[in-house]
């Protein structure tokens, strides 16, 4: 059977695979997350390691199949990697340092299914952070806005509790007793950002 009428279409489908991968890491990036962008796009950015390098193989994979000499297939090949890989460690590097988030809340509004309360929680080498939103809408158009920031490096500073008490409204809650009220507005967008320790 002969392969090589397949060759074509699939190094199309490979860089077309490659491009949609690294948009999308970009536009998570430039987006600010917890700024009323796309909530998908915020969790794209959660893994630019992993979407990297599969954009990275897929666009190897693209130029062997789709360059009939197979020294310019070497050459590229060999340079993309070249330059592709310690830019793919450095980044890994980055992010370890970052330190990931996980999701330890969600919550929906009373009597709205379309507006969730969201907190994560992460850590800065040893101090742990909370990261308080608000998503707004319903998947794959969800927005996510930020309300609130906490940094336990104080043990004061620590977000005890995050709750609604209205449809439209939350309130956050520190270790130190610090309370902090935050009006959503219909859209989603919260009136205030509210941070302890930071």
């Amino acid at each position: 059977m002969d392969y090589t009428r397949y060759r074509r279409p699939s190094a199309w489908g490979l860089l077309a695979l490659a491009v949609v991968l690294a948009a999308a890491v970009v536009i998570a990036f430039r987006q600010d997350r917890g700024s009323g962008g796309l909530t998908l796009l915020a969790g794209v950015g959660d893994y630019p390691v992993v979407l990297g390098w599969v954009a990275l193989i897929s666009l190897t994979g693209a130029l062997l199949l789709g360059m009939a000499k197979s020294t310019a297939r070497l050459v590229l090949c060999t340079t993309l990697l070249v330059l592709g890989i310690p830019s793919l460690l450095l980044a890994g590097i980055v992010s370890m340092l970052a330190g990931p988030t996980w999701e330890t809340k969600s919550e929906a509004a009373p009597g709205r299914s379309d507006r969730r309360l969201v907190v994560e929680q992460g850590a800065a080498m040893i101090d742990p952070l909370w990261y308080v939103y608000v998503d707004q809408g319903t998947w794959p158009l969800e927005h996510r806005w930020a309300v609130g920031h906490f940094n336990g490096d104080a043990t004061d500073n620590e977000l005890r509790e995050a709750v609604w008490t209205a449809p439209d409204r939350i309130r956050m809650t520190t270790t130190g007793g610090e309370v902090f009220e935050v009006t959503v507005t219909p859209g989603g967008r919260p009136d205030r950002i509210a941070s302890a320790g930071w």
